[in-house]
């Protein structure tokens, strides 16, 4: 067990370890001390009884990183004001204009990293990531969801002429002839696991926006998983779920950020 109990000569009993346990592992046993217990291996690793220890006095081991602490964690509204957050969240954009460079692996690795730093339900962490940039194998993807979708009666006529549009310009058209695709796929058998990878390509497209990148959810890969196994065989990933989206220097510059119709919020007015 990664939590291996607690370190007495720096716990000053705040007992925020209790408070903050989702699983009621910590407790105060009969001489009013805080102890770690957990004879069922039921702690699920997310960590927050380390992040919410003022002395540091949470004993650990095998997490995978070490915790660390900067300078206005305590306060993050310091570091990202929300007018900020707001105006590099509203320019946001889906990009399908890429230019032929490549990302550099380090740059990539950069956005992986935030990505496996996103929350999932009871912190599962279920997911599996694989990225492709050989451009020979994208093309092969990108042609077995063209066929997965056009062959679905379902689907045929919404798309079968937009690909063919789309190939008139792209040669790796589903995929906007992007350098780089990441996939995220879950082994969970549960609606769970779309909302997990959902949460964590948001982190990764967040992540390659704030490193000069662009890139666009791929919702197309998605739905031609289902109907086509060999997308996912091409793209090497297994699970019964999956998102992908593209990533690479954007073509194109965006300079304002378009308009959005409000919708109402029930249970909040707000005076006009």
């Amino acid at each position: 067990m990664p939590i291996k109990g607690i370190n007495y000569e720096l716990c000053s009993s705040c007992r925020m370890c209790i408070l903050d346990c989702t699983k009621n592992l910590f407790s105060v046993d009969s001489n009013k001390k805080v102890i770690f217990k957990d004879t069922e291996n039921s702690c699920n690793l997310c960590g927050h009884c380390i992040a919410v220890c003022s002395e540091d006095a949470i004993l650990y081991d095998n997490f995978g990183d070490e915790a660390f602490t900067f300078d206005g964690i305590e306060k993050l509204e310091t570091i990202i004001p929300y007018e900020n957050l707001y105006k590099f969240i509203r320019a946001h954009r889906s990009v399908r204009q890429f230019k032929k460079k490549e990302v550099p692996k380090e740059v990539l690795k950069k956005v992986i990293d935030i990505m496996q730093y996103a929350p999932t339900g009871s912190n599962m962490r279920a997911e599996k990531y694989v990225i492709v940039s050989d451009r020979e194998k994208l093309k092969s993807i990108s042609d077995a969801i063209i066929e997965a979708m056009t062959k679905n009666p379902g689907m045929k006529e919404s798309y079968e002429e937009r690909f063919r549009l789309l190939g008139q310009k792209f040669e790796i058209p589903v995929f906007f002839d992007a350098p780089h695709v990441m996939f995220v796929s879950s082994q969970l058998d549960m609606q769970l696991a779309d909302h997990n990878i959902g949460i964590i390509i948001t982190y990764g497209r967040l992540a390659a926006q704030s490193l000069g990148l662009g890139t666009c959810w791929n919702g197309w890969a998605q739905i031609a998983s289902l109907d086509n196994k060999k997308v996912m065989k091409l793209a090497g990933i297994r699970g019964k779920h999956i998102g992908a989206f593209t990533i690479g220097y954007p073509n194109i510059t965006y300079r304002r950020c378009p308009p959005r119709s409000r919708k109402p919020v029930k249970g909040l007015k707000i005076d006009e």
